[in-house]
């Protein structure tokens, strides 16, 4: 299967730019911190990407397994699993990181895997 074979529909191409990458990524998910909730735009310079399932283990660099947070939230998140963040985040955008758990689930399913 191709590279553009298979892909998730509405998935954010992985071969975009950065800052496209980014701004599609924030349309997603409402504009704000998924952990807190702070009001996001492009080139904020709290804006991150945080890997709901940790690269360190496993998830994969994926915009399904990426979510608009800010630095001080992904920087405090560390590696911990999004069951563990979510009880310490309260106000958390849930429908935002079941989406993207989700989503992450069914690319795995329709790719195989990260190879």
């Amino acid at each position: 299967m191709g590279a553009r074979e298979g892909r998730v529909a509405g998935a954010i191409p992985p071969d975009l730019p950065r800052a496209e990458r980014l701004r599609r990524i924030l349309d997603r998910d409402g504009h704000e911190c998924v952990w807190c909730r702070l009001p996001l735009e492009p080139g904020d310079r709290a804006l991150s990407v945080d890997h709901v399932v940790p690269r360190l283990k496993g998830g994969p660099a994926w915009a399904e397994n990426e979510v608009a947070a800010c630095r001080p939230c992904n920087r405090a998140r560390g590696h911990r699993s999004p069951a563990e963040w979510l009880r310490e985040r309260p106000q958390a955008n849930r429908d935002a990181i079941l989406r993207a758990l989700t989503g992450l689930r069914d690319a795995i399913a329709q790719r195989g895997g990260q190879g």
